[in-house]
């Protein structure tokens, strides 16, 4: 029987994979080989590796997990977990493999929902981006827009304006921001446009112009947008952990779910930004919790 089961394959999955090996775990990783930051060009803000690609991360990381020979990692989905015993989770494939482990790391990451413009999809990971704190720096200083249909629309326009203060915030024919909100970023030359999005124009992934319904042309060279978040699996169905209202998945500070053996760890918990740095520490917390988990159920 496995110590872990870790599910996903990105900077939290990796890491807490990294963790486990060194503290002589017998692992299994599953990578389905299809992340959420496949659309990245780049990745920043990580240091040692600021501006390296995803696939590049993932190959250097799966270098490092070769050197322990109690990880293995199979490049395949998960497509259900249950607890089979007091003490074991078991596991089934998409190829009908099935597995046994101890204790599950949840590290599937998120799905994003865009909002329904057209263009968007052409120019998303190449002039649209969701972190500013991953792009910010790229687009300084250029005509940006915020495509926003969120509550959370002014707070997440105050943080672009760190990088640019030539701002324009798209809601997309919603009037979802508050006329005191509206004054305050106007003070700070931030624009609020409320006309419906009819499309995106630019070349090659690069966003040259906004086009509005009513005919109004906005030049922006780039920008951000505000994504719908969701779990990409239907695990909490069967195994029954506590989610917040956002639809993270609640841990406490060493990645513990709400159903003993099971842990949560990277964006899948919505705990902040979603950067590759905190999604990697949070796996490593996850992987220390999962050990020390087991180093004391071995004493008792």
């Amino acid at each position: 029987m496995l110590d872990c089961a870790i599910i996903g394959g990105g900077p939290a999955g990796l890491n807490a994979a990294l963790v486990l090996g060194r503290a002589r775990r017998n692992i299994v990783l599953f990578d389905h080989g299809k992340p959420r930051n496949a659309v990245t060009h780049e990745s920043h803000g990580f240091i040692t590796r600021d501006g390296v690609s995803p696939s590049e991360f993932r190959s250097l990381a799966h270098n490092d997990l070769r050197k322990y020979p109690s990880i293995t990692i199979h490049n395949m989905e998960v497509v259900s977990i249950e607890k089979n015993s007091e003490s074991a989770y078991q596991l089934q494939t998409q190829c009908g493999d099935t597995f046994s482990a101890k204790k599950v790391i949840l590290a599937t990451g998120l799905k994003e929902n865009l909002p329904n413009v057209p263009g968007i999809y052409d120019m998303y990971g190449k002039s649209l981006f969701s972190c500013p704190y991953c792009d910010g720096w790229e687009l300084r200083d250029q005509p940006l827009v915020l495509i926003a249909e969120h509550k959370h629309s002014t707070h997440m326009a105050k943080i672009i304006s760190q990088w640019s203060k030539d701002l324009i915030v798209c809601t997309n024919g919603l009037a979802i921001i508050p006329d005191e909100e509206k004054a305050m970023l106007q003070k700070h030359d931030i624009r609020v446009v409320e006309e419906k999005i009819a499309k995106l124009a630019g070349s090659v992934g690069i966003l040259k112009k906004v086009i509005l319904e009513n005919g109004k042309e906005l030049e922006r060279t780039g920008g951000f947008v505000i994504t719908e978040l969701s779990q990409p699996h239907n695990f909490a169905s069967s195994l029954g952990y506590d989610t917040d209202d956002k639809g993270g998945i609640k841990i406490d500070n060493l990645g513990r779910t709400s159903i003993p053996g099971v842990y949560a760890a990277g964006d899948s918990t919505i705990a902040g930004p979603s950067q590759l740095i905190l999604a990697a520490a949070n796996g490593s917390l996850a992987a220390v919790g999962v050990n020390s988990d087991l180093t004391m159920e071995a004493f008792s």
